[in-house]
């Protein structure tokens, strides 16, 4: 029993880290046609606890079977891009203080630090754009990093923003591929809250 019990265990974190390296390969560039395959092969099992992360990965996977991959690059950068800056603005510090590089960014990096990361030369966006939070909090998952060290974490800097994020790339005028990235991106945080509560 325990064996069994450790597998399934295993493969939740799996499925835990590949959703947020999923998320954050979406939101950190313009997805090519590999990454769009692959959301077109993903299954779902329906749950009962999880209806709306199931419809989610549903309409994210029947979204990306036939989508033009020009009219894709020009959502994404009017999205995210833009002139100035995109409809949509993906930093922890906008969403808590309204300015970007602002305290919360500041509190991320000590955190990260504390957690061994390393800022890398090429890298140009701030570590509070959420595709890095996503990247960070997939390899935290991958690396077995406590779950109590997980949950205060993810409630220090994911939880007080991302659901506006997603709610606001949802309803973003330029968004069609992205509104089903934002379902998904959305179900799956709140999923995400209760099982790390329940797992602290």
């Amino acid at each position: 029993m325990p064996d069994s019990e450790d597998k399934i265990l295993e493969n939740e974190q799996r499925y835990r880290a590949g959703a947020y390296g999923l998320l954050a390969a979406l939101l950190r560039a313009v997805p090519e046609r590999p990454l769009l395959e692959h959301l077109v092969t993903l299954s779902p099992q329906s749950d009962a606890e999880a209806d709306a992360l199931f419809e989610a990965m549903s309409g994210l996977a029947a979204a990306a079977r036939n989508i033009d991959l020009n009219q894709l690059e020009d959502e994404y950068n009017a999205l995210f891009i833009g002139v100035g800056r995109g409809e949509v603005v993906p930093y922890a510090s906008w969403y808590l203080t309204g300015f970007l590089m602002e305290q919360p960014l500041s509190d991320l990096r000590d955190d990260l630090r504390a957690l061994g990361f390393e800022r890398s030369a090429e890298t140009q966006e701030p570590e509070d754009h959420a595709a890095a939070i996503f990247e960070v909090f997939s390899v935290m998952i991958s690396d077995a990093t406590s779950f109590s060290e997980q949950q205060r974490f993810f409630e220090t800097h994911m939880k007080p923003w991302l659901g506006s994020f997603f709610a606001d790339l949802g309803n973003a005028r330029s968004a069609d591929f992205y509104k089903t990235v934002a379902q998904f991106g959305a179900a799956f945080t709140e999923l995400e809250s209760a099982y790390l509560s329940m797992h602290s």
